[in-house]
C-alpha cells in the first residue's frame, strides 16, 4: 500500500477517534511542551548573561596584586600542612607602578588593545543652589572607556592631551546633571563646577555625560551618588600617587585572551621574583563566562531529560491505544489479509497510525512549549531564545517514540491469521 493511502487511512481512523487520540497525544504533547519550555528557558538565561558579561567586559583580562601563597610545608601521616602566613598590607614598594604597566604595553603592544586604570579618589559632594549631588571620584586611564560599556548621551570622553596635560576635565552621568542643575545632557557640556577633593578645592569641566545605568539593583537600591571620572594623570595630582592594586587589559581583535593571560602573569611576575609576600595574578572573564554557560547548559539539559520522561509515558500510552484500535478492527485486518494484503503492508499500515498520532502531538506540544518558554523568559526579564535544535530534536524524538511504541501493536496485528480474525466477533 502506497504511503499517502497509509497517511489517510491513519487521519479517517483519528477523525473516527477524536476524544481517544487526543487523550493518547496527552503525553507527547505534556512531554514535548515541557522539554522545549525548559529549553528556550534556559538559553534565553544563558545567552542573557552572557551578553551581559561580554558588554560588561568579559574578555578583558583582570591583572591584580594578590598575596603569595606559603611555599613551605611539612608532611606528617600523609597529612600536608602548609605554614600559616598572616595577612600583610602592601606597602608602596609592592604595588603595580606606572612604569611595568607601560613596560606590559611596550611588550605586548600587538596583542593588547588598550589597558584600563583606574584610581578611586573619593565620594565628593557638589553643591549648585539648593540642590546637591554625590560623586564618586575615579582617575581612569585613556583605556578604561574600550574596557567598559559606555553610552555617551553628549560630549566625548578624554582627549589625549587632556592626559598629556592631566587638565580638570570630568564625564558624568546624566543622573548627576539632572539632579544637579535639571537641564540637558547637551546644555551640561562645557559647564564647570567646584568641589573640594582631598581637603583642596577643585574646579572640574564637564566634557562628556553618559546614560545612567538601568537594572534591577538601580531601581531596588537607588542611590544619590554617581560615578565620574577624571584622567588618570589628573588624579596622580590630586592623590599623590602612581601606584595601583591592579588593571585590566583588552585584547587585540583576534587573540586569545586565555593564552595571553597566562604569558601576562608570566610577564609581570619577573618584577615580583624578589619580593617574598606579595606577586601578580591574572585573571579572564573569558573562562568564567564558558564555564558558567557550560553549567547552565548541563543543567538545562539534565531538566529536560526529567521531563522527557512524560514522552516515554506518552509512547506507552500510543502502544496501549494501538492495542485497543487493533482489537477493535480485527475483522477489517482479516478482511484485507484475505484480499491479498501482506504481512508488510497491514505493519506499515499500523506503524505510520502511530507515527502520525506521534507527530500531530509533537506538533501541538513544540507550539505550547514556545508560548510557556517564551512567557517564562519574560517572566524572568529575558528575551525569549528558543532553540532549533531542540525542536527539531523533539519532533524526530517524537517520531522514534511513534515508530519504537507502534512496532509491537503493528507486528500483531501483521501476524494474525484472516481466518481467525474474519471470525473474530
Amino acid at each position: 500500500m502506497l504511503l499517502g493511502e497509509n497517511i489517510r487511512m491513519a487521519f479517517t481512523s483519528l477523525r473516527a477517534n477524536k476524544s481517544r487520540a487526543l487523550l493518547t497525544m496527552l503525553g507527547i504533547i505534556i512531554g514535548i511542551a515541557s522539554v522545549i519550555a525548559i529549553m528556550t528557558v534556559g538559553n534565553s538565561l544563558t545567552n542573557s548573561l552572557s551578553d551581559t558579561m561580554q558588554s560588561q567586559g568579559a574578555s578583558n583580562i583582570s591583572v591584580y596584586l594578590t598575596q603569595r601563597e606559603p611555599e613551605e610545608d611539612r608532611r606528617e601521616n600523609g597529612i600536608t600542612f602548609g605554614t600559616l602566613r598572616s595577612q600583610r598590607n602592601p606597602n608602596r614598594s609592592d604595588l603595580i607602578r606606572t612604569e611595568m604597566i607601560l613596560d606590559l604595553r611596550e611588550e605586548f603592544r600587538e596583542e593588547i588593545k588598550a589597558i584600563s586604570v583606574q584610581q578611586n579618589i573619593e565620594t565628593v559632594t557638589v553643591k549648585a543652589g539648593t540642590s546637591s549631588a554625590d560623586l564618586e571620584l575615579s582617575g581612569v586611564s585613556n583605556g578604561y572607556f574600550q574596557a567598559t560599556t559606555f553610552e555617551l548621551l553628549a560630549g566625548t570622553f578624554f582627549a589625549p592631551e587632556d592626559y598629556a596635560a592631566g587638565r580638570p576635565v570630568i564625564v558624568v552621568d546624566e543622573k548627576f546633571v539632572s539632579d544637579l542643575w535639571d537641564i540637558s545632557p547637551e546644555d551640561a557640556i562645557g559647564r564647570s563646577f567646584t568641589t573640594q577633593i582631598n581637603y583642596s578645592a577643585a574646579e572640574l569641566t564637564i566634557v562628556g555625560v553618559y546614560k545612567s545605568a538601568q537594572n534591577a539593583m538601580a531601581l531596588l537600591y537607588p542611590s544619590r551618588s554617581t560615578n565620574a571620572y577624571v584622567p588618570l594623570t589628573y588624579s596622580n595630582e590630586l592623590t599623590h600617587q602612581d601606584f595601583y592594586g591592579g588593571f585590566d587589559v583588552v585584547a587585540s581583535s583576534g587573540v586569545d585572551p586565555n593564552e595571553l593571560t597566562g604569558r601576562i602573569r608570566d610577564y609581570l611576575e619577573g618584577y615580583y621574583r624578589s619580593n617574598d609576600f606579595f606577586t601578580v595574578e591574572a585573571f579572564c572573564m573569558a573562562s568564567l563566562v564558558e564555564s558558567l554557560g557550560q553549567m547552565l547548559g548541563t543543567v538545562t539539559t539534565a531538566i529536560s531529560i526529567i521531563a522527557g520522561i512524560a514522552l516515554l509515558v506518552g509512547g506507552v500510552g500510543v502502544m496501549n491505544i494501538m492495542l485497543v484500535s487493533i482489537t477493535e478492527r480485527t475483522r477489517e485486518i482479516g478482511t484485507r489479509k484475505a484480499l491479498g494484503a501482506t504481512n508488510a503492508s497491514i505493519r506499515v499500515q499500523f506503524i505510520t497510525e502511530a507515527i502520525i498520532i506521534c507527530l500531530i502531538g509533537g506538533a501541538i506540544g513544540v507550539i505550547l512549549g514556545l508560548l510557556l518558554g517564551a512567557l517564562g523568559a519574560k517572566l524572568l526579564g529575558y528575551p525569549a531564545d528558543p532553540s532549533l535544535s531542540s525542536i527539531l530534536g523533539s519532533l524526530l524524538f517524537s517520531m522514534f517514540i511513534g515508530v519504537f511504541f507502534g512496532y509491537y501493536p503493528a507486528n500483531k496485528a501483521a501476524r494474525m491469521n484472516p481466518i481467525e480474525a474474519l471470525r473474530y466477533e
